[in-house]
């Protein structure tokens, strides 16, 4: 006897789907009614799963897609009950009891890990530590999954041999589409880091800047400066994806941007310094009565407007240039990276 079997990766974890099969009663009269009442279960687990996995590939927040994820664990619930309930076959109980145990460490991950990863979600963007645990979390959900995975295989495999079934290995649609959306995840969040990294501390230069914070904005710099050089060394290290490199182009584009800019930032914290010392020479110059003010006193004072003046021009110049740059960098680098997803992981219909 053949019967086909699918093996389908995801982005947050593993499921295993099998062909689509009839309804069978549960007076299962051979191993062949007995493994497709299973995958028949497993069928409706992988399409509910794929409505989770394609919702949030395509820009959907894990709080967001709660709802989707309720309605997995439910069906999950409902394939544990049917399962459980069925008999053993030859004896045994052994493929029935670890399906139940699969599904169990499913629901445990999708109701406790990913409650974790909600709460870590809305914090995720306030640094790169936070963004980074956010990710791992994911990862590590993604793990126990695979672990339990990888057993009930086991035991999939050892009920066909034990009851003479030949497995033939093959992934029907939603397989295909849950196992690409695992591999582009696994692509586009390493890059991701990358891009935020810079991104964060970019924006802590900028809040400096806000702050007239001079010291501030040189220390900031030249931490972007370094993460910049940094995230292009990790970048080579990373290939195209099935000859696509758009998003890791648009990654460089935005590193190489956060370089120039950091190198440009001599021109605002000049204006700072420069604005602080006018102030100084401004208030002086103010203090004094008409009559007590020498030529000298207007030389300098008309000497330090113009400097002023010419340092916040190259200041506003400057400010202009970055913040048209950095939004069309950063529209291309979204874009980049909806337009990955879109290819590869098509949208539930």
């Amino acid at each position: 006897m053949k019967l086909k079997t699918t093996k389908s990766i995801i982005l947050f974890g593993i499921l295993f789907t099998f062909s689509n099969a009839e309804s069978f009663s549960q007076n299962f009269k051979d191993a062949g009614t007995y493994f497709e009442y299973v995958g028949k279960e497993f069928k409706q687990i992988s399409n509910d799963m794929w409505d989770y996995t394609s919702a949030s590939a395509h820009g959907k927040r894990a709080k967001t897609v709660g709802n989707k994820r309720k309605e997995l664990v439910s069906q999950i619930n409902t394939s544990m009950s049917k399962i459980k309930s069925m008999p053993s076959f030859n004896g045994t109980t052994a493929y029935r009891d670890s399906t139940v145990s699969f599904l169990n460490l499913n629901r445990l991950v999708l109701n406790e890990d990913y409650a974790k990863i909600v709460d870590m979600e809305e914090v995720a963007e306030e640094s790169y530590d936070a963004m980074e645990a956010y990710m791992l979390a994911k990862e590590k959900a993604d793990d126990k999954l695979k672990a339990a995975g990888d057993m009930i295989d086991s035991e999939e495999h050892k009920f066909a041999a034990d009851n003479h079934i030949t497995l033939v290995e093959n992934k029907d649609k939603i397989g295909k589409k849950l196992e690409e959306a695992g591999k582009v995840y696994k692509y586009t969040n390493p890059i991701y880091l990358i891009f935020f990294k810079s991104y964060k501390q970019e924006m802590y230069l900028i809040n400096a800047q806000n702050k007239g914070d001079v010291s501030g904005m040189e220390q900031n710099k030249n931490a972007l400066m370094q993460d910049a050089k940094e995230g292009k060394k990790k970048l080579e290290a990373i290939k195209d994806y099935k000859g696509d490199l758009t998003l890791k182009v648009a990654c460089k584009n935005m590193l190489d941007f956060y370089e120039s800019e950091a190198k440009k930032y001599d021109d605002i914290s000049n204006y700072f310094m420069t604005k602080e010392k006018v102030d100084k020479i401004k208030t002086s110059f103010d203090a004094k009565k008409d009559k007590e003010k020498t030529k000298e006193d207007v030389d300098q004072y008309n000497a330090a407007a113009n400097e002023f003046n010419a340092a916040n021009k190259k200041y506003n110049t400057t400010n202009q240039e970055l913040n048209q740059s950095r939004s069309k960098l950063v529209d291309e680098y979204n874009n980049a990276s909806q337009k990955l997803t879109d290819k590869f992981v098509p949208k539930r219909k």
